[in-house]
């Protein structure tokens, strides 16, 4: 969780440095916007802000910014990915870590995303901008980082055993020992010794069920008096071929 705090603080001082130059992130999505003849949408995605970038800036100064913009948008994305792998979480954190992985998509419409206060990155845009154009791509970045801390709190309430690594909990299971099985011959990956062992308890286990058979007939001819003792005395005497008399 160190990590995670530590990685959301990073990008914090990364969105603080472009926080301070809204404006010129404004003019660039104008000037790319005029150069795509596209003035007339807002600018509804992540998606819309790469391919101005890719396809329509022809200025550096514009570039620069229009791409430290996908940059922390890039870091939000990545870090979601580490929030998810960090424990299975309940409810209330998995219902915002939908909210930030939804936020942060390529093509998620992001027309009616407000920050609101105490950020203030609409009120430094016009009303007509703020309503039509940019109110949407400004605040995304601000709501999603206010979403991550809300994770945070809400996690370190969690109890200890489900702050174990979802990738943890999965090479634990991976990581057991295969039990052999008993009713087939050795398999591949299974040790020698566990192969023999496994076809001696095999074979135990059936001379034990012949030895009760054999007490069971036992018993069951005792009863019968002296048919039972000729009869066992016909079975214990030595064998003799049919139609031929004993020598």
């Amino acid at each position: 969780m160190n990590e995670i705090k530590e990685s959301l603080r990073n990008i914090e001082q990364t969105y603080k440095v472009f926080q301070q130059q809204q404006f010129t992130f404004i003019a660039a999505l104008e000037h790319s916007r005029e150069n795509a003849h596209d003035k007339i949408k807002p600018i509804s995605s992540i998606g819309q802000v790469q391919t101005y970038t890719d396809h329509y800036c022809n200025n550096t100064t514009d570039k620069r910014i229009l791409l430290m913009f996908l940059s922390i948008c890039a870091d939000l994305s990545r870090l979601c990915q580490r929030l998810e792998a960090l424990h299975s979480g309940n409810a209330t954190t998995n219902a915002l870590l939908d909210r930030c992985k939804t936020l942060v998509s390529h093509s998620n419409d992001l027309s009616a995303v407000r920050a609101k206060y105490p950020h203030d990155v609409v009120n430094h845009l016009s009303c007509d901008e703020a309503r039509n154009h940019y109110g949407g791509v400004v605040s995304l970045i601000p709501v999603v980082l206010d979403c991550m801390k809300e994770w945070v709190a809400h996690s370190e309430k969690l109890p200890r055993h489900m702050m174990q690594s979802v990738s943890s909990r999965r090479a634990a299971v991976y990581q057991q020992p295969e039990l052999p099985n008993l009713n087939v011959g050795p398999r591949r990956g299974v040790p020698p010794f566990v192969a023999e062992a496994a076809a001696q308890t095999s074979l135990s286990l059936t001379e034990k069920a012949a030895r009760r058979r054999e007490r069971r007939g036992e018993a069951k001819l005792a009863t019968m008096g002296g048919l039972g003792r000729a009869i066992r005395k016909f079975l214990d005497g030595p064998w003799k071929p049919p139609g031929k008399s004993a020598l």
